[in-house]
C-alpha cells in the first residue's frame, strides 16, 4: 500500500517554490552562453548556478541540520557575490571556473542533501529540540528563501543585458502602452504633515532582515509628490533639453562618472535609423525589453541610476524623496492590491496601469513596476544588530555610498513588498529595475 509522502513544512515548500523560479531563469540562457558576464560589475552567470545552493548549504549546515561537506572548495568558491564600488571590476576568465557539468553536479548534490535533511519536518518544533532553536531555524529558512528570491530579481536584470541572440526569446510579451495618456501622468499629490514609521520592532513577530529592525518614528512636514513614477516620456524631455550635457544638474561625482563612462541615456535605451520597425522615424528611441527591442513606451517608468534620477529631479526643480517622505506617501496602500510584481511579467507596464494600487493620499503604484530611488543614504536604524550568521549582509554597505530604494519591481516577490523592506544600491549602477518619483516641499 502506497503512503502519501510526509507533509513539508510551509517554509520548506516555499524554498522549493523559489528554486523553481531561479531554475527557470537559468533555462532562459542558451547553455553555450552561461559563462558570459552581462554586467561587468557582477560574476559570470555560471557562478550563480553554484552560489544559490552553496549559500543554502553554508547557511543551514550545523544551524538547522547537519550537512557534511562533500566539496568544501566549491562551498567557498560560490559563497559570496560581489558589489564593487571602487571602480575595479572582476578580471576572471571563463577558464578560471569549473566546468558546467561540475557546477551543476555540485548544485544538484547540495540541493538533494538539504532536501534529505529537511524531509518530513512538518512541524516547526521538528527543526530543533526547543522553541528557541525552532525560532532560529525558521528565521534561517526565511533568509534562504528571500536570498534566493532577491537573486531571482538580480538575475533577471543581468539576463536583461544579455544580447537577445544568447537567450531563448519565446517568452517575449506584448507591449502594453498608451502614449496618449502621457500628459495626464505629470500631476502631483499633496501629502499633509504627519508621522511615519521606518523599520519594525524586534517583537513584531514577522521575519525581516537585520536592517529592517529598529522601529523609528519620524515627523514629516507637508510636501508634494508625483502621483505616478517618472515616465520614459518625461525623462526624454530631460534628454532632449540637454540634461546629459549640462554639469549644473549633476553632482561633481555623478558628472565625473557620467563623463568617464560616456553615459548619454538610460542603459536600455538606444537610437535607430528610420525603418519599418521605427515607423519610418529617423533616430527613434528604442527600448530593450527582456526578449525584444521595441519603440520606447512613453508611459512606462524610466529605469535609471540614482545619479541620473537626481539630475532629472534638479532639472525639474524638484528633489528625490527621503525614505521617510516615500514611506509617508505610501500610507494606507493595500499591499494585496493588483500590481506589476511577484514575477507576473518580465517588463514594466504603464505607470497608471493599476489605479487600485494607491495610498490613502492618492499616490499610485508605489509597490511594483519598479523600485524607487530615495535621497536617503543606506544606514542602520536605531539599535541595529547584524545577523550573527550573515554579519556583512547590511553592515558592509553602511559606507555612505549606497542609497535606499523602496517599493518593488515586476520581478520582486510579494513577500518583499512589506513596508519595512529596504533595498539599496550604489548611485552609478544603471541596471537595477529602478525608477523614481519627485517631491517638492
Amino acid at each position: 500500500m502506497n503512503r502519501d509522502p510526509a507533509p513539508r513544512h510551509p517554509l520548506v515548500q516555499r524554498l522549493i517554490d523559489a528554486r523553481q523560479i531561479t531554475d527557470a531563469l537559468f533555462a532562459i540562457v542558451k547553455p553555450e552562453f552561461l559563462y558570459e558576464r552581462p554586467i561587468r560589475e557582477r560574476h559570470r552567470m555560471v557562478f550563480y548556478i553554484g552560489h544559490l545552493e552553496a549559500f543554502d548549504r553554508n547557511l543551514l549546515d550545523h544551524r538547522v541540520c547537519e550537512l557534511p561537506a562533500f566539496a568544501p572548495e566549491l562551498d567557498q568558491l560560490f559563497a559570496f557575490g560581489i558589489d564593487p564600488v571602487d571602480g575595479s571590476f572582476p578580471t576572471d576568465q571563463p577558464g578560471d571556473w569549473p566546468s558546467l557539468d561540475t557546477v551543476r553536479e555540485y548544485a544538484l548534490r547540495a540541493r538533494e542533501q538539504i532536501d534529505h535533511a529537511l524531509a518530513g519536518r512538518a512541524d516547526v518544533a521538528q527543526f530543533g529540540r526547543d522553541g528557541a532553536h525552532a525560532e532560529v531555524s525558521g528565521q534561517l529558512l526565511n533568509v534562504a528563501i528571500e536570498h534566493r528570491l532577491m537573486h531571482a530579481e538580480t538575475l533577471a536584470y543581468m539576463l536583461h543585458q544579455l544580447p537577445l541572440a544568447q537567450k531563448v526569446t519565446e517568452l517575449r510579451e506584448a507591449v502594453v502602452t498608451h502614449p496618449d495618456r502621457r500628459e495626464a501622468l505629470s500631476s502631483m499629490i499633496s501629502v499633509p504633515a504627519g508621522a511615519t514609521v521606518l523599520g519594525m520592532s524586534r517583537d513584531a513577530g514577522h521575519f525581516g532582515w537585520d536592517n529592517e529592525f529598529g522601529e523609528m518614528r519620524i515627523d514629516v512636514p507637508a510636501f508634494e509628490i508625483d502621483r505616478h513614477m517618472v515616465t520614459n516620456g518625461a525623462f526624454l524631455e530631460f534628454i532632449e533639453g540637454g540634461g546629459y550635457r549640462e554639469p549644473k544638474w549633476w553632482s561633481e561625482k555623478d558628472w565625473a562618472w557620467k563623463e568617464a563612462e560616456h553615459i548619454e541615456h538610460p542603459a536600455c535605451w538606444s537610437r535607430r535609423e528610420a525603418s519599418v520597425e521605427t515607423g519610418g522615424v529617423d533616430g527613434a528611441w528604442m527600448l530593450r525589453t527582456m526578449f525584444d527591442e521595441v519603440p520606447l513606451p512613453l508611459d512606462w517608468p524610466v529605469y535609471v541610476s540614482h545619479a541620473e534620477a537626481s539630475a532629472y529631479a534638479r532639472w525639474a526643480g524638484k528633489a528625490l524623496p527621503t525614505e521617510a517622505q516615500w514611506q509617508r506617501a505610501a500610507h494606507g496602500a493595500p499591499l494585496a492590491a493588483s500590481g506589476n510584481f511577484d514575477f507576473r511579467s518580465w517588463d514594466p507596464k504603464p505607470v497608471d496601469a493599476h489605479p487600485e494600487n494607491v495610498s490613502a493620499f492618492g499616490v499610485e503604484g508605489q509597490f511594483g513596476n519598479g523600485w524607487e530611488w530615495t535621497s536617503t543614504v543606506f544606514d542602520a536604524l536605531p539599535g541595529f544588530e547584524a545577523f550573527p550568521f550573515y554579519l556583512g549582509y547590511s553592515a558592509n554597505f553602511f559606507d555612505g555610498q549606497h542609497y535606499v530604494l523602496k517599493g518593488g519591481s515586476a520581478r520582486t516577490a510579494r513577500c518583499m513588498l512589506r513596508p519595512a523592506f529596504r533595498n539599496w544600491f550604489q548611485p552609478h549602477y544603471q541596471y537595477v529595475y529602478a525608477g523614481f518619483r519627485c517631491v517638492r516641499a
